[in-house]
């Protein structure tokens, strides 16, 4: 694999995979049962009703821009970085739900950067593998991004003939 693990760690790439639609909904339904479970305060109330709807949404773009690489549509599994990014961010977003006063709020902030990182990083992401000449290598073991080459060097040897392809954009 290009990230050189094995293809047995790939199942929980793989749930990780599948869990990303349903963490749209589950995850703002969270906020208000864990605001009912916990007897938090009416003024708790204000901000699960202010955070729900931006959990849902931003999730659904994580989502879409993970979806939208073709590394990951090759083999239906996230990365490794998406697992560590996104998986801290539903981490903390289920923390929120406790409605702990003592840290609550440095959680909420927490949650909001990690949340930035995790749409910052899904976007390099995709930038990398969206790049014209970026090649995705479809091995056994896996799915490698292989980046686009720099400049075909010259042939040392006299007997080597090197052809450097050269690609031209379609006439309108």
């Amino acid at each position: 694999m290009a990230d050189g693990r094995s293809i047995e760690d790939m199942w929980l790439r793989r749930a990780f995979f599948l869990w990303l639609i349903p963490a749209a909904f589950v995850l703002p339904l969270w906020l208000f049962i864990g605001w009912i479970v916990t007897g938090a305060n009416p003024w708790a109330l204000l901000w699960v009703l202010l955070s729900a709807p931006i959990v849902l949404i931003g999730q659904l773009i994580l989502t879409l821009l993970v979806r939208a690489r073709g590394t990951v549509r090759a083999v239906r599994a996230t990365s490794w970085t998406d697992v560590g990014v996104l998986g801290a961010w539903h981490v903390l977003i289920v923390a929120l739900g406790f409605f702990d006063d003592r840290w609550w709020w440095p959680t909420f902030a927490a949650t909001i950067a990690v949340g930035i990182a995790a749409l910052w990083v899904s976007f390099q992401q995709l930038w990398r593998e969206a790049k014209p000449g970026a090649i995705v290598l479809r091995t056994p073991q896996g799915v490698a991004y292989v980046p686009p080459a720099e400049d075909v060097p010259a042939a040392a040897d006299p007997d080597v003939v090197v052809i450097a392809e050269t690609r031209t954009p379609p006439q309108p």
